[in-house]
This record gives C-alpha cells, structure tokens and sequence, in this order.
C-alpha cells in the first residue's frame, strides 16, 4: 500500500560549496533520500537544519524555509516527513547544483 504524501517544500541546499557533498556528489541522484537534522550549536542561525545524505553533510535547508522544520524536529516529529533530492545539475552555480523537496507523511501512529 502506497503511503500517503503531502508536499511541504521544495529549496535548494544552503551552503553547499561549504560542506561534503563533493565527496558524494557522484552518488547523488534524483530520488536520493535525505535526512534533515537540528544543528543546535550553530553560531550563525538559531534555527539550522542541516540536510545529510548517508553521513556526508551537504549543506542547510535555507533560512527562508527552516523555520517550520525546526519546530517539527525540536518536537520531535522528525518521522513525519520525507526529503529527497528533487534535481541535480552539476553545470549550475554550486549553490543552485541540488534542489530537494520534503514530503509531509499520513498521519499515523508509526510517524510519531
């Protein structure tokens, strides 16, 4: 049975030409699931929400989308959502290179 999914948001990575996603960026393709955690002892945003793929940090869900995934993950509905990478081209600006888009789950139990 095909989960039940809600679009939430769609972005482009964050500081991406900061981090480690030249070191996978060859693994990375449409589809590729992501995991978004609180990065709570960042020094230039209160609210930052780093985007992982494996254990490799490619970068933040940007400051104009990161405040409804903060609250979600400070309460931990982290279960709730799905990332994924949207598009990749590695002949855009580095920053605009990954795009990902955030799926909002049904509500169930297992979720929570």
């Amino acid at each position: 049975m095909k989960t039940k999914r809600e679009h939430l948001a769609n972005f482009h990575i964050a500081g991406l030409t900061f981090y480690e996603a030249a070191l996978c960026f060859k693994k990375l393709k449409v589809g590729t699931e992501l995991r978004l955690e609180l990065e709570t002892e960042n020094k230039f945003d209160a609210r930052a929400v780093a985007i992982y793929y494996k254990d490799y940090k490619l970068g933040f869900v940007p400051r104009t989308e990161n405040r409804v995934f903060y609250k979600l993950l400070t309460m931990n509905y982290n279960k709730i959502f799905d990332a994924a990478i949207q598009q990749i081209d590695p002949t855009e600006h580095p920053e605009q290179q990954i795009r990902v888009v955030v799926h909002l789950k049904h509500n169930n139990p297992e979720n929570i």
